[in-house]
């Protein structure tokens, strides 16, 4: 009994050691990292005006992958976005759920140092679907420009739909 002991002892000893279990890519680079100029406590006016229309809660999670957005207006519903790049795509993505039924889903990225996001978001009085674009540009004072495009007829022509800053709690 003695020997058999022994003789598994020695076997495990043998052994080649177990390789620690793979951890997941990180989330780190200048493509993941593209969006972070967004990330931050801001209060939001409409572009060129001094009336708050809400607070926005910018943070990173999920072990820094994504972006999540709560949008508090000041009047309204509010919102929820989470955005992330993903590197099979070679984009990034944004979800949108708002105060009412259904969701949006937002694809684009950086292009030059400014996040280009589009998606269909509602229909006008005529049924059509309506492909928005936002922009988001990080400005000279540290502000955020949120510039949102809308069209009617799937991007052949633009009309402007809102212009937000967002500028960082104290």
């Amino acid at each position: 009994m003695l020997t058999s002991a022994l003789a598994l002892v020695f076997a495990q000893a043998a052994a080649p050691p177990e390789a620690p279990p793979q951890q997941p890519p990180r989330c780190e680079g200048p493509d993941h990292e593209a969006f972070d100029f967004w990330v931050g406590e801001w209060e939001v006016f409409p572009n060129g005006g001094d009336r708050r229309v809400a607070d926005s809660l910018i943070e990173k999670v999920s072990a820094g992958c994504a972006i999540r957005e709560t949008w508090m207006p000041v009047q309204g519903r509010g919102g929820t976005s989470l955005s992330a790049y993903d590197p099979t795509t070679g984009g990034w993505h944004q979800l949108w759920v708002g105060g009412a039924p259904g969701r949006v889903f937002f694809d684009g990225g950086a292009v030059d140092g400014v996040m280009v996001l589009t998606g269909y978001w509602g229909r006008n009085a005529q049924g059509k679907r309506i492909l928005v674009r936002m922009t988001y540009t990080l400005e000279d004072n540290g502000s955020v420009r949120q510039y949102g495009q809308a069209s009617a007829d799937h991007g052949r022509t633009w009309s402007d739909a809102f212009d937000y800053l967002y500028r960082r709690k104290e």
